[in-house]
């Protein structure tokens, strides 16, 4: 089973945050979340959260455990270039061009993922009656109505 996470646009070049992705991109799971919290690149915070965002997907969406996770792939790809110029001398202007990356990893399982059949799994399906006779022996107060009439002689004693 693959589980996959993506960050778009994350306002980094692409080229320093593959130079993280490549540092991480064969160790196991548990290694690479080490690896991660241990550098000192701006890029490895990108890597860590989209790594951990699938983590999260596979343990909460799939029910799977941390260990049985491996990671398949990091792709880090070239995202929109924001461009901006820079005034220099003879009224003249340089570009500058703020780079930003797509960062998707994706994690795959060696452990097989058994889906419920349907024959295995029973809806239960309540009557309209049983359903109407829940409701009538939930009994719930008349609070509200206390309330307003109360509301209604506290205005006609300030008058």
């Amino acid at each position: 089973m693959l589980i996959t996470a993506e960050q778009k646009n994350s306002r980094q070049s692409d080229r320093k945050v593959l130079l993280v992705a490549n540092a991480v991109k064969k160790l196991s799971v548990e290694a690479a979340l080490k690896q991660l919290a241990v550098m000192e690149k701006k890029a490895s915070v990108v890597v860590l959260k989209v790594l951990s965002q699938a983590i999260a997907n596979a343990t909460h969406n799939h029910g799977l455990k941390l260990a049985d996770l491996h990671i398949q792939s990091i792709i880090v790809g070239a995202g929109t270039s924001y461009k901006r110029f820079r005034a220099v001398s003879r009224g003249r202007a340089h570009s500058i061009l703020k780079r930003t990356c797509h960062v998707r990893v994706t994690l795959t399982t060696q452990v097989p993922v058994v889906k419920p059949s349907a024959k295995t799994t029973k809806v239960a399906t309540a009557s309209k009656a049983e359903v109407t006779e829940s409701i009538k022996s939930t009994k719930i107060k008349a609070a509200p109505k206390k309330v307003a009439t109360e509301v209604k002689k506290t205005k006609k004693a300030s008058k």
